[in-house]
């Protein structure tokens, strides 16, 4: 008599932290160059109104990698069981991006302002 031996794959179960890590990240590296078209469309909006996106760029930043530490520790925690490790990924480069392009947008304004204040 044959014995069946039958494994019981279980199917992946998503891990949603990822895809919060890489809308985050999304959010982190696009609200920048966002606001700054959007201040070249609107008549009579000057550039330094586009500055209110420096701090959602850099908390949405921060978010994104936070997301990311989580869906990693539920990527160990499950044994590779829950997926999204390229989610992850990209969570964490598109959120460096973001605290890229946040800390430059911050000393471009910056050193405007020193500019404008040894002007007068």
């Amino acid at each position: 008599m044959a014995v069946r031996s039958q494994i019981l794959v279980q199917p992946r179960r998503p891990n949603y932290r990822a895809g919060l890590a890489f809308l985050f990240g999304l959010v982190a590296a696009g609200i920048i160059p966002a606001a700054i078209e959007l201040t070249r469309k609107i008549p009579g909006a000057a550039l330094l109104d586009a500055v209110w996106a420096i701090p959602v760029a850099a908390a949405a930043a921060a978010v994104s990698l936070l997301f990311a530490r989580g869906a990693r520790g539920a990527i160990t925690r499950s044994l590779e069981r829950v997926g999204g490790s390229f989610w992850i990924r990209l969570g964490r480069i598109l959120a460096v991006a973001g605290i890229c392009l946040t800390l430059s947008a911050s000393i471009a304004v910056g050193v405007y302002e020193l500019l404008l204040r040894l002007e007068h």
